[in-house]
């Protein structure tokens, strides 16, 4: 008698969707992790040095990039059948310089272990 994914979430983390899924979030996490520092640098040299240029470059793209971060953490959480609670507040890392990269590591834990969120 074979248990289905329901029943054994470990099972369904070996699917290759839930890999790929993983793989994609981790990339981004780390993406997103560093660009959000690089904001964080732009904004003190853009009101430190009166300099908004970094501002102008870094923004725009760290505003895409997160859009993509909250795409593939959402395509995680469903394929890995997250709460709605534990969704958001990996949807809400990517917003609070260093937490992404907290997060990251704790997500990977778990979903290769095969826990929810």
């Amino acid at each position: 008698m074979s248990m289905t994914d329901e029943e054994n979430p470990a099972q369904a983390v070996g699917a290759p969707g839930v890999r790929g899924a993983l793989a994609r979030y981790r990339v981004l996490a780390y993406v997103v992790g560093v660009g959000l520092l690089a904001l964080v640098t732009a904004m003190v040299i853009k009101y430190g040095y009166d300099n908004s240029t970094p501002v102008a470059i870094i923004g725009p793209a760290h505003g895409f990039l997160y859009a993509v971060y909250l795409l593939t953490a959402f395509d995680l959480a469903l394929k890995a059948r997250w709460s709605v609670k534990g969704t958001l507040l990996v949807l809400v890392a990517g917003m609070i310089p260093f937490v992404s990269f907290v997060v990251e590591r704790r997500v990977t834990h778990r979903v290769r272990a095969g826990r929810k969120l």
